[in-house]
C-alpha cells in the first residue's frame, strides 16, 4: 500500500542567464492537467530515492544535482484514491525537489501517466499548472535558486 506522502521534482535548466521549468501533462484519465514530475514514496524508501526513482520513470532523466527545496504541502486526497491506502487517509503532504538538467536534453515520458510536456519560463510555468501547491511549489523553487550561490546557469 502507499504511504500518504508523495515527492514533487521541478526540472530546471539553464536558458539565457536564467532557469526554464519543465512541467508535463497528465493524460486525460488522470485528469488532463499540468504539472511537476511526481510520485508516491514506496515502503523503506528515501524521499531522495524517491525523487530519484520517480524522475527516472517519469521522464527518463538522471539530472546533474537533485536536491530538497526546504518546501513541503499538503492536499486532500481525492475520495475515489483513498482505497489506495491502508489506513485512512484524508491529506497527503507532498515534499518539493529541484533536478538540474543539461541544456538540450528533452525528456522520454511515460505513457501511462502522461502525454504531453513542455520547458517553458518561470511565469508561463505558474499560468500553466493547475494545482495551487504546484504553483506554490515553483515560487519555492524559484527563491531557492536565486539563494544558491552555486546556481548560476
Amino acid at each position: 500500500m502507499r504511504q500518504p506522502i508523495q515527492v514533487a521534482i521541478y526540472c530546471v535548466r539553464p536558458i539565457n542567464n536564467d532557469w526554464e521549468y519543465l512541467i508535463l501533462k497528465r493524460i486525460p484519465a488522470g485528469g488532463g492537467f499540468w504539472q511537476a514530475v511526481t510520485g508516491g514514496v514506496e515502503d523503506n524508501e528515501e524521499y531522495y530515492q524517491s525523487a530519484v526513482r520517480e524522475l527516472r520513470e517519469e521522464t527518463g532523466f538522471t539530472p546533474d544535482k537533485i536536491e530538497p527545496v526546504d518546501y513541503s504541502y499538503t492536499f486532500p486526497v481525492d475520495p475515489q484514491m483513498r482505497k489506495l491506502y491502508d489506513q485512512p487517509v484524508e491529506t497527503i503532504t507532498e515534499i518539493v525537489f529541484l533536478a538540474r538538467i543539461k541544456p538540450g536534453i528533452d525528456p522520454t515520458l511515460d505513457p501511462i501517466e502522461h502525454n504531453d510536456w513542455k520547458w517553458c519560463d518561470f511565469d508561463e510555468a505558474v499560468r500553466t499548472v493547475y494545482w495551487p501547491g504546484n504553483k506554490e511549489s515553483l515560487s519555492a523553487c524559484r527563491r531557492h535558486l536565486r539563494r544558491d550561490d552555486h546556481c548560476s546557469p
